[in-house]
């Protein structure tokens, strides 16, 4: 995967006088009074801007938040306490520059904030329009969002095609590295762990990763569904019957190559969905008609981890059970501490993935934690993400 990165412009000299357009990723949460409750997309970013701002550069950097409608300012919409955040973690006051398009007064060495990019009308559309008057206002256009790399609008696509210069910044730049090391080279066994409440959701994923990797670990309601095509009783559990044959027909791929797909031996049922439910070890063999399945059982939990132990590379994406409920987490956090002692290379990604990372904190374990969720997803699935795909372009 060939694409310009920020980091060798700034090697080769050419930021200093430039005026730098960065598409970063600040699309924090805020409580009902508008302060930040959590900043980790805002620190993500500094990086970037930071070496822009060093290297000598014109900094303009611009982010959506929420969902706005285009051309209709709200208050609540204002990147204005991100401005604030910003300011404080750069230790220079970043302005918020609302009306931009036409023009931003910015000098070398200083760095604004453009307000909302998502405000403005054709930015989801990807306007030729739109994107070609960005493009006039720089020089250099670095993406640093992976969060919206599958996406192809006016500050991640259009801009890319009519910049004189397109470029990845850091945070992009790893994840393509750890993505494409993870799926593209990886060392193997190659083992996937694809969780969650629905396999139509991520059955496109499935096939994909059926076709790449040496064991497939499925979890949540997704291993119901592969339970119930090997012929397993699952109750009252959350499943998808009319993809029994879908599930099969993976299974039977895999089993073509060589490779797995492990049903649990044992489960952890309970009679209702509460935090105060009473959890039950069976064998996979025993769950009773009232039963739900919220989580893998100790024998399951532990031949999967012998399984991740082994690994050259590991791919994670939804944890195991209910891990939100002590009493059904106990999947979850064996294949977690699995991770964090294996040898191979592992990769993570998800929101409910990065909140079981939190929960049983593993994150200096993990190898690389994926920032992007949709994103994330799409690239497991093999699609070319676009804001990618122009860089890629850009590039020749």
């Amino acid at each position: 995967m060939k694409f310009n990165r920020l980091s060798d412009l700034i090697s080769a000299n050419q930021l200093q006088g430039k005026r730098v357009f960065i598409r970063a990723d600040l699309n924090v949460p805020q409580d009902d009074a508008g302060n930040i409750t959590e900043d980790t997309r805002i620190r993500a970013s500094v990086p970037a801007i930071r070496q822009a701002r060093d290297a000598g550069a014109a900094v303009m950097v611009t982010s959506h938040l929420g969902r706005p409608v285009e051309g209709e300012f709200k208050p609540e919409d204002s990147l204005a306490p991100v401005a604030k955040r910003l300011s404080e973690l750069l230790g220079a006051e970043v302005k918020l520059v609302s009306d931009w398009i036409e023009g931003v007064d910015v000098a070398p060495g200083q760095v604004v904030l453009l307000e909302n990019c998502r405000l403005n009308k054709g930015e989801k559309k990807n306007s030729d329009e739109l994107a070609q008057k960005i493009a006039k206002l720089c020089d250099i256009y670095v993406n640093d969002a992976f969060g919206t790399a599958h996406r192809a609008e006016a500050t991640t696509y259009g801009i890319a095609r009519f910049a004189p210069v397109a470029c990845a910044g850091p945070l992009l730049a790893a994840e393509l590295d750890a993505l494409g090391k993870a799926l593209n080279q990886p060392a193997r066994p190659l083992v996937a762990i694809v969780a969650g409440s629905k396999v139509s959701s991520k059955l496109t994923i499935l096939k994909a990763l059926a076709d790449k990797v040496d064991n497939l670990i499925v979890g949540g309601g997704i291993a119901n569904t592969f339970m119930l095509a090997s012929g397993l009783k699952i109750g009252k559990s959350l499943v998808e019957a009319d993809l029994v044959d879908e599930a099969k027909a993976i299974i039977d791929m895999m089993a073509k190559r060589g490779a797995s797909v492990p049903i649990p031996v044992d489960v952890v049922c309970g009679k209702e969905f509460s935090p105060t439910a009473a959890a039950t070890v069976k064998d996979a063999k025993d769950v009773a008609d009232d039963d739900m399945i919220f989580d893998i059982g100790p024998k399951t939990a532990a031949t999967l981890a012998a399984q991740l132990a082994k690994a050259g590379t590991i791919v994670w994406n939804g944890p195991v059970g209910v891990f939100e409920f002590d009493q059904f987490g106990g999947g979850t956090k064996a294949l977690a501490q699995a991770i964090a002692d294996s040898d191979g290379f592992s990769i993570a990604g998800g929101g409910d993935t990065l909140a079981a990372i939190a929960k049983y904190g593993i994150t200096d374990k993990v190898g690389y934690i994926s920032t992007g969720g949709g994103a994330f997803l799409e690239f497991l699935e093999g699609k070319t993400l676009p804001a990618v795909e122009i860089l890629m372009q850009r590039a020749q």
